[in-house]
């Protein structure tokens, strides 16, 4: 019996194994399907709480879901103006900057004028700014796929919205049973919404100091560096270096050597002080993921998923946590990746979304 309960059990490892590469390969051929069906869910647990705000105050579903489509509509708006214009204020000091590059490169190869062949060698070297830049953004979106995305997000985001109040007594049907699953969901939902809105306004927070810094420097496009910090803010780790790069550049361009290390200097304060202390406070409490865990998250799900992937590595995690947690045989992973206490009943990560026990006395 212990030989066939063991067998038994090896057979259900493989078969959750070839499951999860069948799942995989699934999600790898419907990135874009799966981009819109995740990006929506992770906005409709966000705007999920205006919307029973708005329903107590005495409006149908369809009246709060369209006030707070209006609401995001205006807040995409803003950021697709600024966008635009932090553009076209970078293509139309192209040529400035070029010229100011190749004046650095000059400076750099008479440092080297004792030696010729150094001096040659960096003479050569040729940047142009303009494909440079047009490379990078077609390599990241189109306009046309961009509106498509938003137009498609919009609409699965409504249609979820309008669905959201009838969503608690449907899974309250399937586990009815088992309140313990419902509790532990709840909890969880309100984990991503508070973790999503927590790191929105540390992201505004760090954009704007890291803008605002670069604008007192006199630093080329000092907006575009601020809004790319706020977008990239999202990705854990890597975000905030990658968003740094092309300010230290343009910095060296115009300053040289010491602009460059002042943008450093400054990035690593931000770092230091926004990402800490600041974040700290905003969440109450850190939300207690491990390192590796979030790693991963960023490497899997930017590889499936690309950008968006990225972006929203930590929400679709934890929502894949939540699948997880609600099977027996499955929570174990939970166990096994140190993530099982955020499941439990002190767990109270008071962001400004509020914490999990409002959500539980309401069930």
């Amino acid at each position: 019996m212990a030989g066939l309960a063991s067998g038994l059990k090896i057979n259900n490892i493989v078969l959750y194994l070839a499951l999860f590469l069948i799942i995989i390969i699934g999600i790898r051929e419907a990135a874009y399907l799966v981009n819109i069906l995740v990006v929506s869910v992770i906005l409709t647990l966000m705007a999920n709480p205006i919307m029973e705000y708005l329903r107590k105050k005495g409006l149908s579903n369809l009246t709060s879901a369209t006030i707070v489509a209006l609401i995001a509509c205006l807040c995409i708006l803003i950021l697709i103006v600024m966008a635009f214009y932090s553009i076209k204020i970078l293509m139309q000091g192209l040529p400035l900057y070029q010229e100011q590059l190749n004046m650095r490169i000059a400076d750099i190869s008479a440092l080297f004028g004792n030696n010729n062949f150094m001096a040659n060698e960096i003479s050569q070297i040729r940047f142009d700014l303009s494909s440079i830049l047009q490379m990078i953004m077609a390599s990241v979106f189109s306009i046309g796929e961009a509106l498509m995305y938003l137009f498609f997000i919009g609409a699965v985001t409504f249609c979820m919205l309008l669905e959201a109040p009838h969503l608690p007594g449907r899974i309250e049907k399937i586990l009815g049973k088992e309140p313990e699953k419902l509790l532990e969901i709840s909890r969880m939902s309100r984990y991503i919404i508070d973790f999503v809105i927590v790191r929105t306004e540390t992201n505004i927070i760090h954009a704007t100091l890291f803008g605002g810094a670069l604008w007192v420097m006199g630093v080329h496009a000092a907006v575009t560096w601020g809004l790319l910090t706020f977008l990239l803010g999202y990705i854990p780790f890597f975000g905030l270096i990658i968003a740094a790069i092309p300010a230290v550049i343009f910095a060296f361009i115009q300053f040289g050597v010491w602009g460059a290390v002042v943008v450093i200097a400054i990035v690593c304060v931000l770092n230091i002080v926004i990402e800490n202390p600041v974040f700290s406070w905003l969440a109450a409490r850190r939300f207690e993921i491990p390192a590796l865990v979030v790693l991963l998250s960023v490497v899997l799900w930017g590889w499936l998923l690309g950008l968006f992937g990225m972006l929203f590595c930590v929400p679709i995690t934890l929502l894949i946590l939540i699948v997880f947690q609600c099977s027996d045989d499955l929570r174990k992973i939970n166990v096994l990746l140190g993530v099982n206490h955020l499941f439990e009943a002190d767990v109270n990560p008071a962001g400004t979304a509020g914490g999990t026990q409002e959500i539980e006395n309401q069930q």
